[in-house]
């Protein structure tokens, strides 16, 4: 059976993140529910390695998973038909990719993009609405993917310091969400960003090259990197260098 789930005030602190409910669980990695989804829980939150998660008519609820899945920036799989795409992408006139442009378009379509074998979304309202405030004080970025003029994919993320944790992502054309990916990818090799937080592992993250990592290495991780200062969120021509040869 599982132990009594904390309940959350508004202003409470988190319980430890080795408190989550374990493997054996119905629910691995649940930690509490309840609280608020103001920016500086949210800051406190990703700072010990919780996050919230949570559908429509439930309440919020906070996960800290163990092991957590991480892709680390050097180890980013770039399968040859994906490198003849960004190759081709770098090289078209109309193609580009952009940082902070559309951060309410992007939150918005991956909270409708429908994917296999899910039923609704978890970016609810209430969510949409805390990242966009998280994006206001510069806690929260999107990189768009743009071709002829036209949003065709994009992801969020959040980012302290040198902490970057990985959120949603949407396509509305082959690759275009990977691309932004790609392009995430190079800001973080650009500025020494070792890793990006993937949550929870799925097959698609693993062919991609994350991997999972013990849940107290990654809070340890985390700590040390919110500590550096934050990241130029830009995205320059230059930066396919990091994954593409000139």
């Amino acid at each position: 059976m599982d132990p009594p789930l904390p309940w959350l005030s508004p202003g409470d602190p988190f319980p430890p993140p080795d408190a989550a409910w374990n493997e054996n669980s119905e629910a691995p990695g649940l930690l509490a529910a309840g609280g608020s989804l103001d920016v500086e829980t949210l800051r406190r939150a990703y700072t010990q390695g919780t996050f919230p998660w949570f559908s429509k008519g439930q309440p919020i609820l906070w996960w800290a998973p163990d092991p957590r899945m991480v892709l680390r920036v050097d180890q980013f799989k770039l399968h040859p038909s994906f490198i003849k795409t960004l190759k081709k992408f770098r090289a078209s006139p109309v193609c580009t990719v952009t940082v902070d442009k559309a951060f309410a378009q992007v939150i918005r379509a991956c909270a409708t993009h429908r994917r296999n074998g899910q039923n609704g979304t978890w970016i609810v309202p209430a969510m949409v609405t805390a990242y966009e405030a998280l994006h206001a004080q510069g806690l929260a970025h999107s990189v768009e993917t743009w071709i002829d003029g036209e949003l065709v994919g994009g992801l969020y993320c959040v980012a302290l310091g040198h902490a970057v944790f990985g959120e949603s992502m949407f396509a509305r054309v082959t690759d275009a969400s990977k691309i932004a990916l790609a392009g995430l990818v190079c800001i973080t090799r650009e500025h020494g960003v070792p890793w990006i937080d993937c949550q929870q592992n799925t097959r698609h993250l693993a062919s991609l090259g994350a991997r999972e990592m013990p849940r107290d290495l990654f809070i340890a991780g985390v700590q040390s990197l919110a500590e550096a200062p934050s990241l130029r969120w830009d995205f320059k021509s230059v930066y396919w260098s990091q994954l593409l040869p000139n």
